[in-house]
């Protein structure tokens, strides 16, 4: 494809479907077309805002009736599954917000139907795309840490707001708790791991401080067994306040900390540090661009242009996107039966 517009439809202009749309709008070759939203108050606002696209009460309306480039699915997560598998029967390339499906067998479905019909298909891991967390990657594929044996990812947040309509609180519109948050960073500690291998097993525990919604699971750590005694602890809590992370890498020769803290998960001016240890001195790297999700945002829409006209994407793929939610899965299976599941059983 040339340098032409790339067509955009969205499906969702809830709370974080409307960072989407601003994303669209603003980045240089890309057109928001059509806009689905289910809700009165959504659907008038995307009217509003957006007078050149075309807004559906329907996202399978929109499908059926636009011509497009690519879908950016912003669903909950029980319709991600349905809206992708028609998307990629109209021909259109996928940006799937996470989690990419509810189950390891649902994803697998679509990257096979993605492959038949030659179709990209981009799960919003957006933290890859972070000046801060990519720099960790970078940093550990320029060998400053040897060889990775230990990472860390740590969370300690406000709780969730409840999502349009409370779908986030219902257990079967949003499949589970770890799918919804915990997912990005067992995402980010196999991206980490990768030289190591793909992860091997999976010990998890968790509780929750609902006492009426036990299935909804605020508190979560879980330890993911690599090959040579490689391992990492994602861990998280949702009862805490404020929105502050930590990634911590140790390696046969040296080590990586790194932080990143906001009122909120999208602050737009958050604090945030990157240290190193080479085995010798420690550093404070620069981190020139500021790291957060809405940022990362526009990186996203920039590289599924990129894809379109290039068939090239450096996005996290349907793989990433299957294992993101085979390790959720494995710790749901976990943290029930308090037992280690094997990952090798579960992905293959």
């Amino acid at each position: 494809m040339n340098n032409a517009m790339v067509k955009f439809g969205l499906l969702g202009f809830g709370a974080f479907g409307k960072f989407h749309a601003e994303a669209i709008s603003r980045v240089e070759g890309a057109e928001l077309v059509a806009i689905a939203e289910a809700s009165d108050d959504g659907a008038a606002q995307a009217t509003k805002e957006y007078p050149n696209a075309t807004v559906y009460r329907d996202y399978s309306e929109l499908l059926a009736n636009e011509t497009l480039d690519v879908v950016d699915i912003v669903l909950p997560n029980h319709l991600h599954k349905d809206a992708a598998t028609k998307a990629l029967e109209r021909g259109n390339h996928l940006l799937l917000e996470k989690p990419m499906t509810l189950n390891v067998a649902d994803c697998r479905s679509l990257i096979n139907l993605a492959a038949d019909r030659k179709r990209t298909i981009a799960v919003g891991h957006e933290f890859r795309m972070s000046s801060l967390w990519g720099r960790v990657k970078e940093l550990i594929d320029e060998g400053l840490v040897g060889s990775p044996n230990y990472v860390l990812v740590e969370l300690s947040r406000h709780p969730y707001l409840l999502g349009s309509d409370g779908w986030r609180y219902d257990i079967n519109r949003v499949g589970d708790w770890i799918l919804e948050e915990p997912i990005h960073f067992f995402d980010l500690a196999r991206w980490y791991l990768s030289d190591v291998g793909e992860p091997q097993s999976l010990n998890a525990l968790a509780s929750s401080r609902q006492v009426d919604h036990p299935e909804l699971q605020d508190n979560l750590s879980a330890l993911i067994h690599h090959t040579n005694g490689a391992y990492a602890v994602v861990t998280q809590t949702l009862s805490a306040f404020e929105h502050h992370q930590t990634v911590k890498v140790t390696g046969t020769e040296g080590a990586i900390w790194a932080s990143w803290g906001g009122t909120m998960g999208r602050s737009l001016d958050p604090e945030f540090m990157l240290k190193t240890y080479d085995g010798e001195t420690i550093r404070e790297e620069t981190i020139t661009k500021i790291p957060g999700e809405l940022y990362e945002l526009r990186t996203q829409i920039e590289e599924m242009i990129a894809a379109v006209r290039t068939g090239s994407c450096r996005l996290p793929d349907g793989n990433d996107g299957l294992w993101a939610v085979a390790l959720c899965e494995a710790a749901g299976i976990s943290t029930r039966e308090r037992r280690e599941v094997d990952l090798t059983a579960l992905v293959s």
